[in-house]
């Protein structure tokens, strides 16, 4: 809710609000605490029931002009011009307390009650403009929050104020009452003033206004009033909604007319103090259901809240007669309001999202209208009740049973609302939604859905974000199955199926026509690679003669996922998480007649912004390697091809853990430098020095002194770690850097190894072993944020000087992550890595992700020992092999290779340089194994798959 917070006249609209209902409030209290010392019994509850009455008339008589006003005016003028009528009406009000006129004050509620009217479509009409579509629920809830911030302020203070004017004093009657406590007026004049001046700092949008003139003949005749239902009756969700909010207000009133009377009756209660303070709890737990419905409504309108808060108030209203306790009617009370909340608040920003802007302060007036109407014949009937002897009581009763026949109404008629309901709870411990672009969902008018289909889940978290009910379109041999047919037909699913697709095609083009939401999916098929497939043009067939746009949709999140088509392997991976986010984005509504290959372009397009969104919530890589290795555990992730028998989770961990320790106080500065091969101890190394929340410097040994002194220059590195007989190999190959290590603080593998002691080291690995890998993190490691640089790479520029590119967390981590993805991890999955760390494709294919993934790693340091690789690659059955063109060249041209060595490998990708087409034919023809494109990977977010594996069903 931060955003809203910081939009542009949000503060002093919302603290315009808070001080209109303080006010109207205020002079409420006022008349209802006289009424409550001067009557008793019947005449108390019919005199409340009137002041109430006397406040929602206006709502019903005003219906057509000041939606008139609020649709042909700017907004913030008509509310500038009622919250100048609001200082007028609170002197008069002051003047009547001063005078004692009672029955003047009495009818000064109807005048303030006629500022609302006007006012209150004029506000809530305003937030649509103020915040946009895709904050709606949350300034709904903010709104509805501030509210009743108000109205428990007004009834505290002014009850205060009305008991402590009254104590020690005598009163015959209501207009020496009012006269003794007439000071409160000035409050009231006061507020309504401050009031007026925030209305003055409105923006005003420059939007286009209503230009028609009021007709008081075709308003007299009720003409206008006629159009103006008419119209709200034509869009059912507006209609439904409407109905569910007037019920709950209804049904709100009867609760506030009738409960003082309970109270007296049942607790033996006089003070006003203490009968507004339980009714005020309603107030806080509305306030507190309508933040949780803002929080749950997330740049969205989360409807499945809707049935919720109506079983949730059937329940309050049920145990309200039965209690006799203060302390369980308070608990009670705060259900009824929290419950409150979280109905009205969706159903409020559905009524302005499916509003059209031109119509939106009629319709507004017209929620307004229906709502007052409700709850005049609910105080209606609580005075007949009361005149025919009724107790409380039995009120409470006929109150649950009208809630619950309207809870079971509104999920009859919007059932979508009952699925995104079930739905969000039965995948709310799972998946976590957010939708981007929920703008761009149109709320009304025909729309065909279209996007990518990536698992079972889809049709599900769609219709979780759209409030509008949306049609399925579905595979018919799935929806013949007896056990599904009558659940898909109740919901209103189109079967169609290949070849007799015609039936269905005329079904969509109809619904398209009556302005209802339908879904294809234009792939045809869930994807068996996580990635588009191709677009089919069969929707094209579906659009003549509707007037409506398509919406291009986007889905990540779910490859992966339990539902989806992707490896055991890679399920196992996605699914360790406690939740997974999934990311819904509309684009901007399209054309019908788009055709396919432009609709794709779109929906590619979604893809990139979805996955910019997604880097932006990843982990740092450390945290992500400690999840990874815990859940690894005593099993085989990082071992050297000529090298022993290899790492564990737990092993890695504690290694990498113990360096890290060590590294702290000898290297203070943020950019480190490695001179190490591609191997566990290069592995190591790196993961110590990201845990630190350092930057990693992974030095080019096979450049020339120049670059690597410029680099060690530019990058300020002051330490550089190595290993001893890393140092003596590059020797024996006539490179040698003793005029590099001279300038800086040389740190030996070898040496640090010697320092960690077994007692250290068996701690570590206890903590390990016994730590989840969050509370791991924070002993051990350094936060950073996920777009803090990891890593620093540097290659020759054209003059020889050396060039840096950093790689953020988020770069790297994106890149672990969609390759993973692109790969299809599987169970059986062992990386053969022989790419060194200084190449951004090494780092991150070669030496990171496997770790961060989980996947076992073999390592080489040489990647042109070709011999060694593939006896390597034999041996521990390596399923992917990562190199560059050149590397794979060698291996057509060593005859000692045979081609059962390279049997295992399934993925073969060629990376960091361009792969060469006489490698890729040379290298089919002699292994059987085709190589992938890899050039770029690293480079581009999202990667850009093209001949990536398929599978067939």
């Amino acid at each position: 809710m931060d955003k809203l917070f910081r939009l542009t006249g949000f503060v002093p609209f919302i603290l315009m609000i808070f001080l209109n209902a303080f006010v109207d409030l205020g002079h409420k209290i006022v008349i209802q605490n006289t009424i409550f010392k001067i009557h008793d019994g019947q005449t108390q509850v019919i005199l409340t029931a009137i002041v109430n009455g006397l406040i929602l008339l206006p709502f019903i008589l005003l219906f057509t002009p000041s939606g008139h006003l609020a649709d042909r005016y700017r907004k913030p003028l008509v509310m500038q011009y009622s919250a100048a009528a609001a200082v007028g009406l609170t002197l008069l009000i002051t003047l009547s307390y001063y005078m004692g006129w009672f029955n003047f004050a009495f009818f000064m509620t109807f005048l303030l009650a006629v500022q609302s009217a006007f006012y209150s479509p004029a506000k809530y009409g305003f937030i649509k403009e103020l915040t946009g579509k895709e904050q709606l629920a949350s300034a709904n809830a903010v709104v509805q929050a501030v509210t009743i911030v108000a109205i428990l302020a007004g009834v505290f203070a002014f009850s205060l104020l009305f008991e402590q004017g009254l104590a020690g004093l005598n009163y015959r009657n209501e207009d020496d009452l009012l006269r003794t406590i007439a000071p409160i007026g000035w409050a009231l004049v006061a507020c309504s003033l401050v009031e007026f001046v925030l209305a003055m700092r409105l923006p005003t949008p420059r939007l286009e206004t209503s230009s028609d003139g009021f007709d008081w003949q075709n308003y007299g005749r009720g003409r206008y009033l006629r159009d103006n239902l008419r119209m709200i009756f034509a869009n059912q969700a507006i209609w439904l909604s409407i109905v569910g909010l007037s019920l709950f207000w209804g049904i709100s009133q009867v609760v506030l007319a009738a409960f003082p009377a309970f109270a007296k009756e049942t607790l033996g209660e006089n003070n006003t103090v203490v009968i507004q303070g339980i009714l005020a709890c309603s107030g806080i737990g509305i306030m507190l259901g309508s933040l949780l419905a803002g929080r749950a409504s997330k740049l969205h309108i989360e409807t499945g809240l809707v049935p919720l808060g109506a079983l949730g108030v059937v329940v309050a209203l049920f145990f309200l007669p039965q209690l006799s306790s203060t302390k369980l009617l308070i608990l009670d009370v705060l259900l009824l309001g929290t419950a409150g909340g979280l109905f009205i608040v969706p159903l409020n920003a559905l009524i302005q999202f499916h509003a059209r802007d031109e119509e939106l302060g009629t319709v507004l007036a017209g929620n307004n209208w229906v709502q007052n109407v409700v709850m005049l014949g609910f105080l209606g009937i609580t005075v007949l009740f009361a005149l025919s002897g009724t107790d409380s009581s039995g009120l409470f009763h006929l109150l649950t049973l009208t809630a619950v026949v309207g809870a079971l109404y509104t999920i009859y008629r919007l059932p979508q609302s009952l699925v995104r309901f079930l739905l969000g709870r039965l995948f709310a411990s799972q998946y976590r939604i957010e939708v981007l672009g929920f703008k761009n969902l149109p709320g009304q008018g025909g729309v065909l859905m279209l996007g990518n289909h990536i698992s079972w889940l889809d049709w599900a978290i769609l219709q979780i974000a759209s409030p509008r009910p949306i049609r399925f379109v579905m595979y018919r041999g799935i929806y013949q199955r007896w056990y599904l047919k009558w659940f898909l037909d109740f919901f209103g699913v189109i079967p169609i199926a290949g070849g007799q697709s015609k039936e269905a095609l005329a079904q969509i083009n109809a619904l398209l026509r009556a302005g209802e939401v339908v879904c294809l999916f234009p792939e045809g098929a869930i994807s068996r690679n996580g990635q588009l497939g191709e677009f089919k043009s069969g929707y094209e067939h579906t659009v003549e003669g509707v007037e409506g746009v398509i919406l291009p949709f986007y889905l990540r999140g779910l490859w992966g996922s339990q539902f989806s088509r992707a490896s055991e392997r890679l399920r196992t991976l996605r699914g360790s998480r406690l939740r997974k986010d999934v990311i819904v984005a509309f684009g901007k509504p399209l054309p019908l007649e788009t055709p396919a290959h432009e609709l794709k372009r779109h929906v590619f397009d979604l893809s990139i912004d979805t996955w910019e969104h997604h880097t932006q919530q990843l982990e740092p890589i450390p945290l992500a390697w400690l999840r990874s290795a815990k859940r690894s555990g005593g099993d085989r992730c990082v071992s050297d091809a000529l090298g022993e028998s290899g790492l564990s989770g737990y092993k890695l961990a504690t290694a990498v853990i113990g360096f890290s320790q060590l590294m702290r106080h000898r290297s203070p500065e943020q950019n480190v430098g490695l001179l190490l091969p591609t191997s566990s101890a290069g592995i190591i190394a790196n993961l110590a020095v990201l845990l630190l929340g350092k930057t990693v410097v992974n030095l080019n040994y096979t450049a020339n002194l120049a670059a690597l002194h410029g680099a060690v220059e530019k990058a300020q590195i002051g330490s550089i770690y190595t290993s001893r007989r890393f140092m003596k190999k590059l020797e024996q190959r006539s490179i040698d850097l003793s005029s590099l290590l001279e300038r800086v603080d040389v740190y030996y593998l070898e040496d640090l190894k010697e320092e960690l002691d077994k007692f250290t080291s068996l701690s570590i690995l206890l903590a390990t072993l016994l730590l989840p890998a969050r509370v791991l993190f924070g002993l051990f490691g350094h936060r950073v944020p996920i777009d803090a640089p990891a890593a620093i790479l540097f290659s020759s520029g054209s003059e020889g000087e050396p060039k840096g590119v950093v790689l953020s967390h988020r770069n790297i981590m994106g890149n672990i992550r969609q390759v993973s993805d692109v790969l299809d991890t599987r169970e059986e999955d062992k990386i053969m890595g022989t790419l060194p760390l200084f190449h951004a494709f090494g780092l991150t294919i070669t030496g990171l992700m496997p770790v961060v993934e989980g996947i076992p790693v073999i390592l080489h340091p040489d990647p042109t020992d070709v011999l060694n690789i593939a006896k390597a690659i034999g041996e521990q059955r390596a399923t992917i092999f990562c190199a560059t063109s050149t590397f794979l060249r060698l291996f057509t041209r060593n005859k000692r290779i045979h081609p059962l060595m390279l049997e295992s490998l399934r993925v073969v990708v060629a990376g960091a340089e361009r792969l060469s087409p006489e490698v890729r034919e040379a290298f089919s023809l002699r292994f059987n194994k085709e190589i992938y494109e890899g050039y770029g990977t690293t480079e581009t977010t999202p990667v850009a798959s093209v001949n990536i594996p398929d599978r067939i069903d």
